[in-house]
């Protein structure tokens, strides 16, 4: 079974930027979300296109299934997700012998900065980089499924 272990924060400045490696478009479209499982579409800067589906949370991990898709079926399914859809340039960061994804979302939740990393095992220790804040991986208003229901940036 594919598993996905994760921390989410808040990000309180823009110094992660001096050690980004790389950075990429996307697009996500929620299909279906509920309390037992979503169902999300996503384009990387236009180029690739995957269906993924993820299980209930339990603790900060849940079930993962990704699958490649042809990029014209991922550009229909997101027709098929809005108003669901968000938009963000992901920033991959270097820090503490983990790479942290940091989000910088566009459109209605522009201004929101996110940064996660994701973990080995529930129990690993992270260091934390002195750009992250307060941590928001149980708060379900900074979701990306709950994101794409928001109009306006939780708060």
């Amino acid at each position: 079974m594919g598993r996905e272990i994760e921390r989410k924060f808040l990000v309180m400045s823009d110094a992660w930027q001096a050690a980004a490696t790389g950075s990429m478009l996307l697009r996500q479209g929620y299909l279906s979300s509920n309390a037992k499982a979503t169902v999300r579409v996503r384009t990387t800067d236009d180029m690739r296109a995957v269906l993924t589906l993820k299980g209930a949370v339990e603790g900060i991990s849940r079930a993962e299934y990704e699958y490649e898709i042809p990029v014209a079926d991922a550009r229909e399914l997101l027709g098929m997700a809005e108003p669901h859809v968000i938009e963000k340039r992901r920033h991959l960061v270097p820090y503490g012998g983990l790479i942290w994804e940091v989000d910088v979302f566009l459109g209605r939740h522009e201004g929101l900065v996110l940064a996660e990393v994701e973990l080995d095992d529930e129990a690993q220790v992270v260091t934390l980089p002195d750009w992250v804040g307060v941590e928001v991986t149980q708060d379900d208003r900074y979701n990306n499924a709950s994101l794409s229901r928001a109009d306006a940036i939780p708060g």
